[in-house]
């Protein structure tokens, strides 16, 4: 079981080359980070995990520069987002962010895709809440005609661009339906979530991984009538606190990695989350 982490780093917390170099000496799998441009002050929708939001939520760096950071001092481990919200991107500048990342770092990027909980975050962006599914998969088809290896237009119905010289491009070769890097999404189970995976993605990425033994029989007959292969889809639970039983249940569907969750803090208490997850990192959690 590979086990990589996920944090909200912030102004306040451990730096992205600190913790990635400290990742990559302990033998971690990789870091996923997480992504708000801004939090309304004035906001209706409610934090989906209940009570206050977090104090990080409205600090967070930016995930593609952290992870610029992450890259250029490490060598193995994978680099990734936990979710990028890709309706609140322009496609053509958020699809040279993505490939250049996957180049710099010789093919280690996994793009986490979310479609976002904030409605007046998305909003300031443009976005229309009830479209928003389909303004994302717009998004990967307008960033699959960039990742081409020959120039492709897209006329979609959300944007469109022209046949062009984009470079560079991802490393990992067009599989089925997807084109560009590894590409998992979030969201909770069910008919449109499992569509849109079959539609671009490689895998789902669940958070905390509670219901997957109900779930995984619904997405896997989604992805075989789609007639992808069945062993090429991951499934990777998300902001996980592991344990022996239940990194042993996951083990047993399939799951072949786990990204644990650490807390937004300094150097000190983040290095001590890390020493807690190290006996699973070695095999030897209990």
């Amino acid at each position: 079981m590979r086990i990589a982490v996920t944090i909200f780093l912030t102004d306040e917390t451990i730096t992205p080359v600190r913790l990635a170099r400290e990742l990559e000496q302990r033998g971690f799998a990789g870091l996923y980070l997480p992504e708000h441009t801004h939090i309304p002050v004035e906001r209706t929708t409610p934090y989906p995990a209940g009570g206050e939001l977090p104090r990080e939520y409205g600090r967070t760096l930016d995930p593609f520069v952290a992870l610029g950071q992450a890259a250029a001092v490490t060598d193995r481990i994978g680099l990734g987002t936990g979710i990028t919200l890709a309706a609140q991107h322009d496609p053509i500048d958020l699809a040279k962010q993505i490939a250049t990342l996957d180049h710099l770092s010789r093919g280690r990027f996994t793009l986490g895709l979310g479609f976002g909980w904030n409605v007046e975050e998305a909003a300031d962006h443009g976005v229309q809440w009830r479209t928003r599914r389909a303004l994302v998969r717009d998004r990967m088809g307008l960033m699959r005609a960039l990742w081409a290896d020959e120039p492709t237009p897209y006329d979609g119905d959300f944007a469109s661009v022209r046949a062009s010289t984009a470079y560079p491009k991802p490393v990992q070769k067009p599989r089925g339906p997807v084109t560009g890097p590894r590409t998992l999404v979030g969201g909770a189970a069910g008919p449109k979530l499992f569509a849109d995976i079959c539609a671009y993605a490689d895998g789902w990425l669940p958070i905390g991984g509670r219901g997957l033994t109900e779930a995984l029989p619904a997405l896997r007959a989604a992805w075989a009538d789609a007639g992808r292969d069945p062993a090429a889809l991951q499934v990777v639970p998300y902001a996980v606190r592991p344990s022996a039983g239940k990194l042993e249940h996951f083990a047993g569907l399939g799951v072949e990695e786990v990204v644990a969750q650490l807390p937004p803090a300094g150097e000190a208490d983040v290095l001590r989350a890390l020493d807690a997850l190290q006996p699973f990192v070695d095999g030897q959690g209990s």
